[in-house]
């Protein structure tokens, strides 16, 4: 396998590189069903898009029917941007755009980063068109990331209440990645964390025994047990702006 089709497997799950991801991307599950969830959703926002909390861009090519699509990142966070495509950075508090500049908004795994969402939340609906569509995704289960900015997880009726309160009409919802997936996908994280430290070749090690056979065992017991999504790994919410 290719250095650069292993990294582009870390996010895309199309073709080869969901083929790939089986037996490279510690983060199958989650990872893949976002995928899906977002692609569902991405030809619904067109025109000029904000990507706000951007990082690299990972989903820019799932929005084909916009115009222009601009990554908003803040530069004090819980990792490195340097080889990020942040196209503009803020301050934390205001985006600097006009008002209703954006026709639509996307925001992947940000909100949990975020200590006073009510605050950011007021300048997106500000920046965005009314009528546009606010994207957003969060997660209800993982593990502590980018410390020390990770303040907060989501249930399906938190994320909801929030937009809501904070003046968008909920859409549609979506959970992402079932109960058994998210038992094994969260063995497979133990593994990659514990191991984070050690040497690439003892890592690739890991990925290729222990990882990928957690991941095996999901897909396997995900089709022989009963659904249920109760415990799960995303919410996946699409709103509009009042």
């Amino acid at each position: 396998m290719k250095i650069e089709d292993i990294r582009k497997a870390q996010f895309i799950f199309e073709g080869k590189y969901k083929r790939i991801a089986f037996w490279t991307n510690p983060f199958y599950f989650v990872r893949l069903h976002l995928y899906e969830a977002i692609k569902d959703y991405a030809p619904k926002l067109g025109g000029v898009v904000m990507d706000f909390g951007c990082g690299a861009k990972p989903y820019k090519s799932l929005f084909k029917s916009c115009t222009k699509y601009v990554g908003v990142d803040i530069s004090t966070s819980g990792h490195d941007h340097s080889n990020e495509d942040v196209d503009i950075f803020y301050d934390g508090k205001h985006i600097p755009f006009e008002d209703e500049y954006f026709d639509n908004v996307f925001s992947s795994e940000v909100f949990e980063h975020i200590a006073r969402p009510e605050d950011i939340l007021s300048e997106i609906r500000r920046v965005l068109k009314k009528g546009g569509y606010l994207l957003v995704t969060v997660p209800f289960v993982w593990n502590e990331h980018e410390i020390p900015y990770d303040y907060k997880r989501y249930t399906s009726f938190g994320i909801k209440n929030l937009l809501e309160s904070s003046g968008f009409e909920f859409v549609e919802q979506k959970k992402s990645t079932n109960y058994i997936e998210m038992i094994y996908q969260m063995k497979a994280e133990y593994y990659r964390y514990i191991f984070a430290k050690r040497s690439p070749r003892f890592r690739h090690f890991i990925q290729r025994t222990l990882i990928t056979f957690q991941t095996f065992k999901g897909v396997v017991m995900s089709r022989v047990l009963p659904d249920n999504d109760s415990f799960y790994g995303d919410n996946i919410i699409l709103c509009r702006k009042k």
